[in-house]
């Protein structure tokens, strides 16, 4: 979709994924990418990280963006107590996909919606499960050297091959696992007067 300059609603990321999905909604948007420091705090939960990440993201372009809705949203994969974010590298994307073989494994997507006329924010944390299916060593490298999933939390991209790696996907809404809880998002923008289908 084009970006139009007078748009109200403004895109926190650079990722091309979140950027296909809020096409899905037809609403005109501007894209600009933030530059925080994603590194978890000592001792900070799983979703203490995703609301500080979301929000931060957000905040990070809001003096670019005086009178506008600017959405952030930031994710991790949380297994046997560990916060997974981005593997960066091949070897690192192999072992967390060996760990995951026939394990569930849980993402928490953050997702904020700051207004920054009315200097008022909304946030809302999205988990969603994903099994994966006992997985061999052959499997793990073909698609890690075919998909190259490095700058996806989980080692994965289930919008891609990635979908070949599971068993069942359980939650509310699956464009969570991409990074983009449009559900939820849906209901922060009606929340403000912003809905794809019209007025309310």
């Amino acid at each position: 979709m084009p970006l139009t300059q007078d748009a109200s609603l403004v895109l926190a990321s650079s990722s091309r994924w979140r950027r296909e999905l809020l096409d899905r909604l037809q609403l005109p948007y501007q894209c600009y990418s933030p530059d925080i420091d994603e590194t978890p705090h000592a001792d900070e939960s799983p979703k203490a990280l995703v609301h500080r990440l979301a929000l931060s993201k957000a905040n990070a372009v809001a003096e670019r963006f005086p009178d506008h809705y600017i959405i952030g949203s930031d994710q991790v994969a949380v297994f046997e107590g560990d916060i997974l974010g981005k593997p960066h590298t091949q070897e690192r994307a192999c072992a967390n996909l060996a760990r995951f073989s026939g394990q569930r494994v849980t993402f928490l997507t953050g997702l904020a919606l700051l207004d920054t006329h009315q200097q008022r924010h909304y946030t809302h944390i999205e988990p969603f499960d994903v099994v994966f299916r006992s997985l061999s060593k052959r499997e793990i490298e073909r698609y890690v050297a075919l998909e190259q999933p490095l700058d996806s939390a989980g080692s994965f991209r289930m919008e891609g091959l990635g979908i070949t790696l599971f068993e069942a996907l359980e939650g509310r809404d699956p464009n969570a696992l991409i990074g983009l809880p449009l559900i939820a998002l849906c209901s922060m923008l009606r929340q403000v007067g912003i809905s794809p289908l019209g007025a309310e």
